[in-house]
């Protein structure tokens, strides 16, 4: 089974983003069930999703970063007041990184190591 992390970088200040709360989903038939919630630390990671006794099965997931309300704390004002990342796990011997760069009016993803 698999093992999941993220990493969420603030652009715009070229800094890691420290205390965004964020939510891990699994898809079922026709919805999502929550698994798992965490919150960024100083280095703006969760290093680990799943939970130390908890593997991520094959399947389709969802990260949502309450980008929002993490902006709001700071000032900031942003455009998009969540970012939902849906991937897919399809080897369960491998460890999955989706990091989030961010910024107040833009996001990008990718598959990490």
């Amino acid at each position: 089974m698999s093992t999941l992390s993220t990493h969420v970088l603030d652009t715009s200040t070229g800094r890691p983003a420290e205390g965004l709360s964020l939510t891990l989903e699994a898809r079922t038939e026709d919805t999502f069930r929550e698994l798992a919630r965490g919150v960024t630390n100083a280095d703006g990671r969760v290093k680990d999703l799943s939970g130390a006794n908890t593997k991520l099965a094959p399947g389709v997931y969802r990260l949502t970063f309450d980008t929002g309300a993490w902006l709001q704390a700071r000032g900031q004002r942003g455009f998009y007041p969540s970012v939902q990342v849906l991937f897919e796990i399809t080897a369960t011997d491998e460890h999955y990184h989706v990091p989030l760069l961010l910024s107040p009016f833009g996001f990008s993803t990718y598959r990490g190591s």
